[in-house]
């Protein structure tokens, strides 16, 4: 995961790294100053120290640096007191101690760039998967879920891994300067803590064992949680006529009450990380503390008592990465979970696919061509359309009726490649779609739905969608062809006026009326219709027709249609049963030949 989305801030990974190391060096330097003011506290006068040659053979360096410390400390002594000297020993030590704060602060500070842009580039990242899937992904998954991974999940991975990065880089940089120091102050006692350093890692992969699993789990009932708050929000009058209240709070307690049972296992597990750490580092202090005692008050001592106070102040230093190590490997385990999770979206398989090489289709001239076409959702699916042959000329309308689930959404789909074909080919001026950019053929083409889709922003921003350079006169030249303009200006705000989620402050033909305005201000040369004006009532319906007869003048229409009467002036009427075309002919042609067209017309007359 850091491969990919941390390598744009490996300079902030450098800086880090760089500051931990000056902060373990101020450090360790730090508190080897504890050792001169021990000797001056408890050691004034007792021993007398001679200057060490640097060059000096047969002495180690450890040796060097300690007794030329003491020589210049004795030497200070004599000169000024012991007074003026602990003092000054004091206040270098105050010193180096901010400047080692001031590192690890530093250390920290540049790696907030890190966490927060790898967060934002997930769900950049994810954001646009889901923009470039075909419509097809979404049937498949719940929105819910895909909410929640972009959510929960996302931010499960900046608390548990992007936070332990931190820690992945500090920590093992301090832990190899203070082992090294451990090992120039006693070798001996060194070797001994470190035997217990695998037992220690043990017990703590042990608990974390079945962290992930435990954490996959809940962040899949977090996913059911959301989705269950979505169809609630959706179905709220549906819930209240029939009463359901109590059914849905029922459905929603239990999917809590298993959240919360996997979400508290995970916590207590988690919770283990810290106590463990901190019993079993007391532990070793306290066996080295009884071991170290041996050695300073044996006949034969390896270690004088300052020394080895030095020698624990640094043991005790090395607990803290320990614990944050710890933490780290409670904390990923979760953040992989969740990221396995966001995988799943970012490593889902885009079925339309790009063509290497995009031909040409700049404008619509002659016909949209059905050759052959058969088409199934899945492989081993149903088939929803077989030998669909059909051609559309420029200029021409064109309906499409029957019964529902007879395939006609599907058929229409096909044309802005929302969906492949699995056999024969849909082609425009005789160029396969599947040949053509995305872009360069959904550039020809404008919908209006029979659920207009309005986003949460103003009237203005609403019809100007798919026009970025669009102006005021432009928006209101075609609000005025969709018989928008007078209720738009009816509004306190004009067209500056928010249409809230979804549109909800607009009624249902106010809507489509901007989803017409939108689609004019467009201006493509092929226009689908779907289901137009089926949910709207007499008058709504009379004012959105009106706009639509403007919109589909002089232009290729393709109209899917329900109520009959709205497409009787239609140029050709196909009409589809169990994916298949059963007839076709203009209006009167179809009731002349007492087909299946008749008999939708008889029902719908009665």
């Amino acid at each position: 995961m850091f491969r990919l989305y941390g390598w744009p801030y490996k300079k902030y990974i450098g800086g880090s790294v760089v500051l931990n190391i000056l902060g373990a060096v101020f450090n360790i330097f730090s508190f080897s100053l504890i050792i001169p003011i021990l000797q001056i506290l408890f050691k004034v006068g007792e021993e007398s120290y001679a200057f060490i040659p640097w060059d000096a053979e047969g002495i180690g360096i450890k040796d060097k640096l300690i007794g030329n410390l003491y020589y210049y400390v004795s030497l200070g002594i004599d000169s000024w007191g012991a007074g003026k000297v602990l003092l000054l020993l004091c206040l270098f030590l105050v010193g180096m101690t901010f400047i080692k704060t001031l590192c690890n602060y530093a250390a920290s500070a540049v790696m907030v760039p890190i966490r927060t842009g790898i967060t934002r580039d997930l769900r950049v990242k994810i954001y646009d998967k889901i923009l470039g899937q075909p419509i097809g992904y979404f049937s498949q998954e719940r929105k819910g879920d895909i909410i929640a991974r972009m959510s929960g999940d996302v931010t499960e991975v900046e608390v548990s891994i992007c936070s332990s990065i931190d820690m992945l880089l500090k920590n093992p940089i301090l832990l190899i300067f203070y082992v090294g120091t451990l090992f120039l102050i006693s070798w001996q006692l060194t070797l001994f803590v470190l035997v217990f350093a695998p037992v220690m890692l043990w017990l703590m992969s042990r608990i974390a064992s079945k962290l992930k699993q435990r954490s996959k789990e809940a962040q899949s009932l977090w996913s059911d949680i959301l989705s269950q708050v979505d169809e609630t929000l959706g179905g709220l009058r549906v819930i209240k006529a029939f009463l359901a209240d109590s059914k849905m709070a029922d459905r929603f307690r239990k999917v809590t009450a298993s959240y919360r049972r996997k979400l508290s296992h995970v916590a207590r597990r988690q919770a283990l990380a810290h106590p463990v750490s901190e019993f079993l580092g007391t532990t070793m202090i306290a066996i080295v503390m009884w071991v170290g005692g041996v050695f300073i008050l044996g006949e034969h001592s390896v270690i004088d008592a300052p020394t080895f106070i030095f020698f624990m102040v640094m043991l005790y230093n090395i607990i803290q990465p320990i614990k944050d190590l710890s933490k780290a490997a409670y904390g990923i385990p979760k953040g992989l979970a969740s990221m396995e999770r966001i995988d799943k979206i970012l490593d889902a398989p885009n079925t339309i696919l790009e063509p290497a090489k995009p031909r040409s289709l700049d404008s619509f001239n002659s016909e949209i061509r059905f050759d052959g076409v058969g088409f199934k959702y899945t492989e081993d699916g149903r088939q929803i359309l077989s030998d669909v042959s059909l051609s559309i000329p420029k200029g021409r309308t064109v309906a499409i009726v029957g019964a529902s689930g007879a395939g006609k959404s599907t058929l229409v789909a096909l044309i802005p490649r929302f969906y492949d074909v699995t056999e024969g080919s849909v082609t425009i001026d005789g160029v396969d779609v599947r040949e053509v950019s995305s872009k360069s053929l959904r550039g020809l083409m404008g919908n209006v739905n029979q659920e207009p889709i309005l986003f949460n922003d103003t009237i203005f921003n609403n019809i100007a969608f798919g026009v970025p350079d669009a102006t005021m006169e432009d928006v209101v030249a075609a609000a005025k062809i969709a018989n928008a303009h007078d209720f738009i200006m009816e509004k306190e705000n004009g067209y500056d006026e928010p249409v809230g989620d979804r549109g909800s402050r607009l009624s249902g033909g106010q809507r489509q009326r901007i989803s017409i305005a939108r689609a004019i201000l467009k201006n493509p040369p092929i226009l689908i219709l779907d289901e137009a004006t089926a949910s709207l009532d007499t008058e709504s319906e009379r004012l959105v027709q009106e706009a639509l007869d403007r919109l589909m003048s002089n232009r290729t229409t393709i109209a899917i249609a329900h109520r009959l009467s709205t497409i009787k002036n239609a140029d050709e009427i196909i009409v589809m049963d169990e994916g298949r075309i059963v007839e076709r002919g203009r209006h009167n042609e179809l009731i002349a030949l007492g087909g299946y067209y008749k008999k939708l017309n008889d029902m719908q007359s009665l």
